[in-house]
């Protein structure tokens, strides 16, 4: 399975349950709705933040050198934007005809563009933020390592 792949199920599948869990708490709960929407946001933004520091820093570690590059982070977590929001709005709009399930009764149309968009970016954006946290720490640490190492002992002349 490729990589991006598995970025856009989870964070797809992350969604999908983060909407339907605020969804069922606005219906037992509607007082506390807008606590529930920051804590479901902030869920998502941290496990991409989370996730793409992962991936810098494995990055950072597998080519030392910032010049040759590495693997292109950015295209995977595009794709992965991509795929994981037009997925969970497409699941998003079917689970809402389901008795029970309220998920803002939006029509196909809105969560294919709209709301599509937004889960990119609220995929994407953390996700790039953490990839350059990861390789910033990495490439410090790398730094730091050769600046404490002890210098070479003057050969004799």
């Amino acid at each position: 399975m490729n990589s991006w792949v598995l970025r856009a199920i989870v964070l797809g599948a992350l969604t999908v349950v983060l909407r339907t869990l605020l969804g069922f708490g606005m219906i037992y709960w509607p007082t506390n709705g807008s606590w529930m929407r920051i804590v479901c946001l902030v869920v998502l933004i941290v496990t991409g933040v989370a996730w793409g520091l992962l991936d810098g820093r494995g990055d950072r570690r597998a080519n030392p050198d910032p010049e040759r590059g590495g693997a292109d982070l950015t295209m995977r977590w595009l794709k992965a934007g991509v795929v994981g929001g037009l997925g969970s709005g497409l699941v998003s709009w079917i689970l809402d005809y389901l008795p029970k399930f309220d998920l803002g009764d939006n029509g196909l149309l809105f969560e294919l563009t709209a709301g599509a968009a937004f889960i990119v970016l609220m995929i994407f954006i953390p996700a790039m933020v953490g990839v350059g946290i990861g390789r910033f720490l990495v490439g410090r640490e790398q730094r730091k390592g050769e600046n404490s190492a002890p210098p070479a002992a003057a050969s004799p002349a």
